[in-house]
């Protein structure tokens, strides 16, 4: 098993920064595809960031590109959203999940085997 807890959210007004971090412990070496998504109240889980295994590529939804930067640390088996210039569409709970070790990048909710429990970014306008 693995488990992840997210930290980092909270509240901030619009053109704001926050930055997420996700610590991931038990059976993992540190070395998977990592995601980040968002749910908002009455809407759908969505996509909003991942980063291959080595940190060598990153994808991102085109709501958040040039603005959320995704980063890891596979010695401390964290990954992390910096997210700049928030707007208050960008509030939602936000969760981090693990895909295949040495994968690629993976936009799929369904190609993650372990998520979050999540952590709230609220932007207040």
């Amino acid at each position: 098993q693995v488990q992840l807890v997210e930290s980092g959210g909270g509240v901030v007004q619009a053109g704001g920064s926050l930055r997420l971090s996700c610590a991931a412990s038990g059976r993992t070496s540190g070395d998977n595809t990592m995601g980040w998504f968002r749910q908002a109240p009455g809407k759908e889980r969505e996509f909003v960031a991942t980063i291959s295994w080595n940190g060598g590529a990153t994808v991102y939804a085109d709501s958040v590109k040039g603005r959320f930067t995704i980063s890891r640390d596979n010695t401390k088996k964290a990954v992390y959203l910096q997210m700049n210039s928030l707007k208050p569409e960008d509030t939602a709970a936000y969760y981090c999940a693990v895909g295949p070790r040495y994968g690629d990048t993976r936009l799929a909710g369904t190609d993650y085997a372990y998520w979050g429990q999540g952590t709230q970014v609220t932007v207040s306008s």
